[in-house]
């Protein structure tokens, strides 16, 4: 499958514009691919950090919201140098709706960007399979 990347850094990038970060000033913007659809998710901050959702997991509610049960590709949007990767908890979500083999794309500042997979980023993710 050839991967819409242009739509999917458009939408993580625009969605990073809408995040609301007021404390940490740290906008993430996030777009998963589904089933030829792209969904879209920023960081919501919370006075109370630890209700905090971060992009990624916008982005994998939507997609679920909507149907999706698979994901086939990610995008991460950051003003970073490198780009910034999405967090354990990400990750693990991210697990819970691809393969090792699903295509992670960070993009950050000036033009810089990294493509992984999830296996590189969570090589030994918990699943169902442990259950």
């Amino acid at each position: 499958m050839t991967l819409p990347l242009a739509r999917l850094v458009g939408a993580a990038r625009r969605a990073a514009r809408r995040a609301h970060a007021p404390y940490s000033r740290f906008h993430v913007g996030a777009a998963v691919l589904a089933g030829g659809a792209v969904h879209a998710g920023c960081n919501v901050e919370n006075a109370s950090y630890g209700l905090t959702v971060c992009a990624e997991r916008n982005a994998v509610a939507a997609a679920v919201l909507a149907g999706a049960r698979k994901l086939d590709a990610v995008v991460v949007a950051s003003a970073t140098v490198p780009p910034t990767p999405p967090c354990g908890m990400c990750l693990q979500t991210l697990a819970e709706f691809g393969s090792a083999a699903l295509p992670v794309i960070l993009v950050g500042a000036r033009g810089a960007r990294v493509e992984l997979t999830l296996g590189e980023l969570l090589p030994r993710a918990f699943s169902k399979k442990f259950l």
